[in-house]
This record gives structure tokens, C-alpha cells and sequence, in this order.
């Protein structure tokens, strides 16, 4: 499992990232998607997750949906559509900090 101060920036695109690519998803079934995903690898806690997600969605990046299975009521996240514009942005952003990481942690060839 990778260090909580490495992930701590990359949980926001993650959740969104993966949101976007549904209908829509709960808390504790981000939580197994991101671990399946990375094999253990990232384990996003519930006290984590629920800020990340009512700071969306008082952004209006995420809109929720109630569902009642039984007696209990389980909050459903949907993307919006202003939403899609900052996953993609996000994704973009990432995407491009990952291939600078790249530059310096990847080894430099010798030159000769």
C-alpha cells in the first residue's frame, strides 16, 4: 500500500475518474473499486473519501441520488455535466504531471 501523503493529492481525480466512467456509484463501492483496481494498492478510507465527495458536491461537480434497499437509505454520486468538463480537465492535468514525474524519477541513460 502506497503512503497516504503520496495519494493524498490524487484521491479527488481518482474518485472522479471513476464516477465519470459510471452511472453512477456509492462511498463503499469506490472504496472496493479503487482497491480492485490497484490490487491494495491505494485503500481510500471512508474519512477520506466523504469530504472529497460533499466538497463535490457542494461544487456541483457531483450531484446524489437517495435509494432506499430496505430499511436503510444508501447515497448514490452521479457526475454532472459541468462535472464531466472538470474530470476531463483533471484527467488532462494528471496525465501530464505523471509524464513530468517521468522525467525525473525514470533513469537517465548514459550517454557516451
Amino acid at each position: 500500500m502506497y503512503n497516504k501523503e503520496l495519494t493524498k493529492g490524487t484521491l479527488q481525480p481518482i474518485i472522479l475518474k471513476l464516477i465519470s466512467e459510471s452511472d453512477k456509484m456509492y462511498g463503499y463501492e469506490i472504496t472496493q473499486k479503487v482497491k480492485e483496481l490497484t490490487k491494495g494498492k491505494i485503500d481510500i478510507s471512508e474519512g477520506a473519501l466523504y469530504p472529497i465527495l460533499h466538497k463535490m458536491e457542494a461544487d456541483k461537480v457531483l450531484d446524489t441520488e437517495k435509494i432506499y434497499i430496505g430499511k436503510r437509505v444508501r447515497k448514490y454520486y452521479k457526475i454532472t455535466e459541468s462535472g464531466k468538463k472538470v474530470a476531463m480537465e483533471i484527467t488532462n492535468e494528471l496525465n501530464d504531471f505523471i509524464a513530468t514525474l517521468s522525467l525525473i524519477f525514470n533513469e537517465k541513460k548514459l550517454v557516451r
